[in-house]
């Protein structure tokens, strides 16, 4: 049986694609006080308040139907931000080059946090240039994983 992280991207990844967009990240917090649906979504020209208003009406209407989540929650739809979240091996691809701050599951070589610029990634592993030289993590392993931002960039 699929976890209910795995159930709502189900649910949701169709239906944000045929809206134009990409759901970058689906957080799910089920505090029983304050339970949130959180989605960072993403477009070919970026974000716009209305393009989260519009995904969170389509998203609200189909979470109603299929009713996945049995109790009360907030649902916030977002951009990705300067600070972007990276978790499938085709957004590491797209920003070879950038700095990414990237947090494990468990050490790689008695590191749980690496930053560095992004070098490669396959669907196996991300390679990322470090000060101590190129560290390659299976994809596997990774908890959480952002774009750094350069704010000196024009």
């Amino acid at each position: 049986m699929a976890s209910l992280q795995e159930r709502l991207e189900q649910i949701l990844e169709p239906l944000i694609d045929s809206l134009g967009y990409e759901l970058l990240l689906l957080e799910y917090s089920p505090n029983p006080r304050n339970a949130m649906l959180r989605l960072y979504i993403d477009g070919p020209s970026g974000i716009t308040l209305d393009d989260c208003e519009r995904v969170s009406k389509e998203v609200s209407g189909a979470l109603d139907v299929e009713d996945p989540i049995r109790s009360a929650y907030r649902l916030e739809v977002s951009s990705p931000g300067l600070d972007r979240p990276l978790v499938k091996p085709a957004h590491f691809q797209r920003f070879a080059g950038q700095q990414a701050r990237v947090q494990l599951m468990a050490p790689v070589n008695g590191r749980r946090r690496f930053v560095g610029e992004i070098v490669a990634a396959d669907a196996d592993v991300l390679r990322i240039q470090t000060e101590e030289g190129v560290a390659e993590i299976p994809f596997a392993d990774i908890d959480r994983a952002r774009l750094v931002p350069d704010y000196d960039q024009e």
